[in-house]
């Protein structure tokens, strides 16, 4: 797997993938409706070139980090935000094999959970972020969206498999929202985003 995505993000220019968003509206709506305070504890997993990490260092957010798997893409996500990336943890890791030792007030997935298609790695990738994390925002493709991406097989959602999937591990589902994303390609793609939180 991360052989696949090192492989991907040496060849690819971000305008050559189809996640890329200019402005993540929809995590940053998500994150602003938790009501966290700039110095909560965030972890954006498989956050790689995602632009979301600039939008929250411009709103004033302290404690960030990014985990990806793939070393190519933290790499150009410091090249892009340059003095910036300082104030950033990177961490490079599978997220089913990441073990922290930090508590995070919020964590963030867009487009690395339905990645994952086998019950294993599933229940491992869960475990873990049930473990170290408070709330979250997960983002997948739909079960209207499409069924690979990258060359590999998805897993779609919907809200109830969302809902099932996360509250079995502890989290109350607070909303749903679904979103048509525009490819660089101009291509739709089908969202769903979840937002959930254990009993504080």
């Amino acid at each position: 797997m991360k052989g696949h995505w090192e492989n991907i993000y040496s060849t690819k220019q971000p305008n050559q993938m189809s996640w890329t968003q200019k402005i993540p509206e929809i995590s940053l709506k998500l994150i602003k409706t938790f009501k966290i305070s700039k110095t909560a504890n965030i972890i954006d997993v498989g956050g790689g070139q995602s632009t979301l990490i600039d939008f929250l260092l411009a709103s004033g957010y302290k404690n960030i980090s990014v985990l990806d798997i793939s070393k190519n893409a933290i790499m150009q996500a410091k090249n892009r935000l340059g003095e910036k990336a300082k104030k950033v943890n990177w961490i490079e890791s599978n997220i089913i094999d990441f073990k922290s030792s930090e508590t995070y007030d919020l964590c963030h997935d867009r487009a690395a959970f339905h990645f994952l298609t086998n019950k294993e790695d599933i229940d491992k990738y869960l475990k873990n972020i049930s473990k170290f994390s408070k709330r979250l925002i997960i983002g997948t493709f739909s079960n209207e969206g499409p069924k690979k991406c990258s060359g590999l097989d998805i897993k779609q959602y919907d809200e109830n498999s969302m809902k099932q999937t996360f509250e079995k591990v502890g989290f109350k589902s607070i909303s749903f929202s679904r979103s048509d994303h525009n490819t660089p390609s101009n291509a739709i793609q089908k969202f769903i985003f979840g937002a959930f939180e254990k009993d504080l």
